[in-house]
Formats: C-alpha cells, sequence, structure tokens
C-alpha cells in the first residue's frame, strides 16, 4: 500500500495501490469523495484526484497528475503522468495518455485511443509534447493523435482516425491521416457527461 488521503464514502478493492511510492519524498496521493478504485489498479503518489473517480480494472495513473471530478479511468488504461484533465471525462478500455497531456472537460476517448507526445521515438532527442484535447471533444475508438496536437473545442475524431495535425473546433476529423469535414448535424451537439 501506499499513502494516501482520501475523502469520504470511497472504495479501494484489495489489489489496487493507491499513493505508490516511486521515491521517498514522493507527497502523498489525494483522492475526493466517492471514488471507486478496482482490483489491479495502481495510482502513484502525488496525484490530485477529484470526487466521483471511478476505475475499470488494471489501470495505471502516475505521479503529477491532476484529474478533475466525475472521471472515468478505465480498465487496462494508463495515463502515464504529469497530465492535467479536467471533470466529466470518460476514458474507455485500454485507452493510453502520454506524459504532458491536457485533457479539457466533458471528453470521451473511446477504447484504445492513443495518445502520443514522442515525435522521433529512439531516434532523436526531443521535449516531450503531448496532445491537448480541448473540452467537449470525442475521440473513437483506437484513433491515434500524434504530439503536440491540439484538438479543438467540441470536435469528433472518428474510430481509426490518425491525427497528424491540429483539429479546429466543432469539426470531424476522419481517416489516415485524418483531413478535416464539417462536423455532420448529428455530432453537433455536446457531450453529456455525468
Amino acid at each position: 500500500m501506499g499513502r494516501y488521503h482520501a475523502g469520504t464514502d470511497c472504495e479501494i478493492d484489495d489489489g489496487a495501490t493507491v499513493g505508490y511510492r516511486h521515491r521517498e519524498d514522493a507527497p502523498p496521493t489525494e483522492l475526493g469523495d466517492r471514488a471507486r478504485i478496482r482490483q489491479g489498479t495502481i495510482v502513484y503518489a502525488g496525484v490530485q484526484i477529484g470526487d466521483d473517480f471511478t476505475t475499470g480494472h488494471n489501470a495505471l495513473v502516475r505521479e503529477d497528475t491532476t484529474i478533475g471530478d466525475n472521471v472515468v479511468v478505465g480498465t487496462d488504461a494508463v495515463i502515464d503522468g504529469t497530465t492535467t484533465v479536467g471533470s466529466h471525462v470518460s476514458m474507455q478500455t485500454g485507452v493510453y495518455v502520454p506524459t504532458h497531456t491536457t485533457i479539457g472537460s466533458n471528453v470521451f476517448l473511446g477504447p484504445k485511443a492513443t495518445l502520443t507526445n514522442d515525435p522521433f521515438p529512439v531516434r532523436r532527442d526531443v521535449e516531450m509534447q503531448g496532445p491537448t484535447i480541448e473540452d467537449g471533444v470525442s475521440v473513437g475508438a483506437n484513433a491515434t493523435i500524434l504530439p503536440g496536437v491540439t484538438i479543438g473545442e467540441g470536435a469528433f475524431v472518428a474510430a481509426g482516425a490518425i491525427v497528424t495535425k491540429d483539429v479546429p473546433p466543432e469539426t470531424l476529423a476522419v481517416g489516415a491521416p485524418a483531413t478535416h469535414e464539417p462536423l455532420p448535424d448529428e455530432l453537433a451537439t455536446e457531450n453529456t457527461l455525468a
């Protein structure tokens, strides 16, 4: 077990670790009220989490991450640390979020959506820069978003899209590499994530 402070009515399964100490001077993790952390999940020390946080099984949340209220981190999802996540966010099974990523509020990340932060893996020594996902964005299953890309407010990234450049607000990104299209009327609604 690790060090953490939990709010009221939190449920942490046996076999889950909260406040995993990756270094001796790591501050405790702070959990808000009504957290539900399932077996196999590891939350590192130095993580700040708001109210009504829920994980699936075997999720990982690394150090120096801040998470708002009403956030779901699904089974086998990974937040690799040094990341900010807003409120009312749903990360489905197998989502990968690298370091130095910013995710706004009312965001949906579909199963196996992959965000990246290294433009030249292993080949060049560059500063890592994760994507920025603005408020109200939906990202479909198996979509890939490349380093430093901004997905504008209310945009929709189609399943399987490979996003190599910024997506303007209220735009549909589709294909590999993704092209931009006007957001169809049936997708031009706000996300409603409770």
